[in-house]
């Protein structure tokens, strides 16, 4: 019984993130569903479960971060996934949006470089029956070329400048997602792989932890 009234407390915390999110400009109605439908709290570690549904950065340990759930629907949201994508993330972090990406895209390959949380997030995500996710323990900033091209690459940590792997695994039409400065600050950017060219859009400032590895920032 005390399982259930759990699951019913937390369906109406996303009920009321949803809600939030809407209000606060997120329309695409997918990404929405893939919110509602997550349980955002599994990814969470117990001492900070409670705020599972807040619109807030959470530690999840080793020094890292889960984002505020406005971030990663503004980010899903820029993708504009359809559901037929073949999808690279760097930084697998929590496993929370490789869970809607999963929801979002036909195959997702994610990469994480800290052990612990790339094993946690293999078991929550078995747990909530995600099976269209392949994993990666090593370095982001190599990208994963055995099935590349991807259609969209999805970057969820800083670097100082786009990582050359990134650009040869882009998909013509494909679309990347990176927060580009320093270790401290940085702005987003959407860049549009329009065959031999890059089109760039610059989305907001926002502080990402740094991406560490042989193409970008030493450890």
């Amino acid at each position: 019984m005390a399982g259930a009234v759990d699951a019913q407390e937390y369906r109406g915390a996303r009920r009321r993130l949803v809600a939030l999110l809407q209000d606060q400009g997120i329309r695409d109605l997918s990404v929405l569903h893939a919110i509602d439908e997550v349980p955002r709290h599994l990814f969470i570690p117990t001492a900070v479960r409670h705020r599972a549904y807040e619109d807030s950065a959470l530690p999840i340990g080793s020094g890292q971060t889960i984002s505020q759930p406005s971030i990663h629907a503004r980010y899903l949201e820029l993708l504009r996934l359809t559901g037929h994508e073949r999808v690279l993330e760097i930084g697998t972090g929590s496993g929370y949006q490789t869970a809607l990406l999963a929801k979002l895209a036909s195959q997702v390959f994610t990469i994480e470089r800290i052990g612990s949380l790339l094993e946690r997030a293999k078991e929550v995500l078995q747990q909530i029956s995600v099976n269209n996710v392949s994993f990666m323990l090593g370095d982001g900033t190599l990208g994963w070329p055995e099935f590349a091209p991807y259609n969209a690459i999805l970057v969820g940590a800083a670097a100082p400048e786009i990582p050359p792997a990134y650009i040869d695994q882009l998909a013509d039409g494909g679309r990347l997602l990176i927060p580009l400065g320093g270790r401290d600050e940085q702005t987003l950017h959407l860049f549009t792989r329009n065959s031999d060219t890059l089109e760039r859009k610059d989305i907001a400032p926002v502080r990402f932890v740094p991406l560490v590895g042989k193409h970008s920032w030493e450890s």
